[in-house]
């Protein structure tokens, strides 16, 4: 009584046919992650623009309440601490200390505004990972 070996043969996937699901899946990689990070750019562009419009929104009510903006010396750390010699100060005018932009530096603040042709007052200002300036200018 011999028995066959054929009862017995395991199913399963081939190296082949593995091999050839993971070609597939690196091909649909390369294609959907250049999407997904260029995502992530637009997102922390978008970030940096509103957490700059919200900087924006405290200095006027700043100026409102001291008579100017900030000097440049002063910069954005008037909003959080009350600079010296500042009378009429009623801040902070943020919940907390500025944080950094999305990639990691800090936030730029020119008073008066830098750009010759500028019909803008005064400018905040954030550089992203190319070295492109973000501008909010009022």
């Amino acid at each position: 009584m011999k028995k066959s070996f054929s009862h017995y043969r395991q199913s399963g996937f081939t190296l082949l046919e593995l091999l050839v699901v993971l070609m597939i899946i690196a091909l649909l990689a390369g294609f959907v992650g250049p999407k997904v990070f260029s995502n992530v750019d637009q997102a922390k562009e978008k970030t940096a623009l509103r957490q700059m419009r919200s900087f924006a929104d405290a200095l006027s009510q700043y100026r409102l309440d001291t008579g100017s903006y900030p000097s440049e010396n002063q910069g954005l750390k008037a909003l959080t601490e009350k600079p010296a010699n500042v009378q009429h100060w009623h801040g902070p005018y943020l919940s907390q200390q500025i944080p950094f932009d999305p990639w990691g530096n800090a936030y730029q603040w020119h008073n008066p505004t830098r750009e010759k042709n500028s019909i803008n007052e005064v400018d905040i200002m954030a550089v992203n990972k190319d070295g492109k300036p973000l501008v909010y200018g009022f």
